[in-house]
């Protein structure tokens, strides 16, 4: 590209040393090998409203950050605010007949110009710990299950271990920047959606109520989740299903590597069923190239894009000791990429993958939900009256 300086890369989940970071790392070495005149500096961000926020004011600054993984369902928010590049005349007919098209035309926003690179598809899974099944004596469900087989599955992995220490059933990430936990209760209806067909507000409907009330039930009926459920950080569950003190967790393919790592005994599982309706959630994961007036470094931004969503990179970063599943952290987006164990049990989700919507206003809409689905899971509000007070405003958002 010819151009000589920094580059600043931010990546959603990323701390030094983790599953996140070490792909990036080894990859941004070999980059800096062939293109000595660049460096690449790193910036993690965790996948939090908060984290959100924070790469949203530096966007908005035009300081600090040249690069950015992001999920799609935060680029309409970018493009409507002319924070990120397209990336149409960058993309060469090679990579036009690798990606795959689908997920491309995810990042059409506006005027159909593609707004970013396409890393990986990224669904959510109920990951089952082997080891605390069998501590527990319990049998492995079949991953045909119902909700009811789950619920089951949970109650009987509820129980204090040979230490003495308190093992739980289930628990999940809440945070007004994920979806982690939403098709555990949009299931029960194929109408359970942000916004219906129609344009109108989904989660005020009785189907959803009825979701929402059976999913809080894991909680405050069957208390199969930790006290602290619905506030608990993501490290914290992560590190409880690690160590085995959960039994199931529900997340996206990231943590696999992780898992895989520390040797934990686990296996993935689809949402259980409800009512026959099978459903997982998930987002396209991307990296977008913040808006710039340097040509030439734009050019490098596009560039360094490019080649952290290759096949390339999956070579330069093969699967390793500190990196489990090489480079690749889920199903790529490139038809040249291949899928790694375990990163492939996902691949029969995939059909079922409910895609948060993109919309411009998405973010707020989150924070919005996020207050009541907090009271909600605590008991402290009804589903029917948390849902019915923000409907209005909530219509409006999505409309976005």
């Amino acid at each position: 590209s010819g151009y000589k300086g920094t580059l600043n890369l931010w990546v959603l989940g990323y701390t030094a040393g983790n599953a996140f970071a070490n792909p990036f790392d080894n990859a941004i070495v070999q980059f800096q090998a062939d293109n000595p005149d660049i460096k690449v500096e790193i910036i993690g961000y965790p996948p939090t409203d908060e984290g959100f926020t924070k790469l949203t004011t530096a966007l908005q600054s035009g300081q600090g950050v040249d690069l950015l993984r992001l999920p799609s369902d935060r680029l309409p928010g970018y493009v409507k605010d002319d924070l990120v590049e397209a990336i149409d005349t960058y993309l060469t007919d090679a990579d036009k007949a690798d990606i795959l098209p689908n997920v491309l035309d995810v990042t059409r926003i506006k005027d159909k110009k593609a707004s970013a690179w396409p890393l990986w598809v990224v669904p959510m899974g109920i990951y089952v710990n082997k080891t605390v099944f069998a501590e527990a004596k319990v049998e492995l469900p079949p991953k045909n299950w119902t909700w009811d087989q789950f619920v089951d599955a949970a109650k009987k992995t509820t129980f204090k271990n040979a230490k003495g220490e308190q093992v739980y059933g289930w628990s999940g990430f809440v945070d007004a920047g994920v979806v982690n936990t939403w098709a555990l209760w949009m299931n029960e209806d194929p109408s359970v959606r942000p916004l219906t067909a129609d344009g109108k507000f989904g989660f005020d409907n009785p189907k959803a109520i009825a979701g929402l009330e059976r999913f809080i039930s894991l909680a405050l009926t069957h208390k199969v989740t930790p006290p602290d459920f619905g506030s608990q950080k993501d490290a914290d569950i992560k590190g409880a299903f690690q160590n085995g003190q959960l039994a199931m967790t529900v997340d996206a393919t990231g943590p696999a590597a992780q898992f895989k790592g520390a040797k934990v005994d686990f296996e993935i599982y689809p949402h259980p069923t409800m009512n026959g309706n099978k459903l997982t959630v998930g987002a396209v994961g991307l990296i977008a190239v913040a808006k710039t007036k340097d040509e030439t470094k734009r050019k490098a931004a596009m560039d360094l894009g490019r080649y952290l969503t290759s096949s390339e990179v999956q070579e330069d970063v093969p699967a390793g000791s500190n990196v489990p599943t090489g480079f690749y952290l889920a199903p790529g987006a490139r038809k040249s990429v291949k899928i790694n164990d375990p990163l492939d049990k996902f691949l029969p989700v995939l059909p079922d993958m409910w895609s948060t919507p993109l919309v411009a206003d998405w973010a707020k809409f989150t924070r919005l939900f996020h207050v009541e689905y907090q009271g909600i899971i605590s008991g402290k509000v009804k589903a029917e009256e948390a849902m019915k007070r923000i409907s209005a405003e909530a219509t409006s958002l999505l409309k976005s």
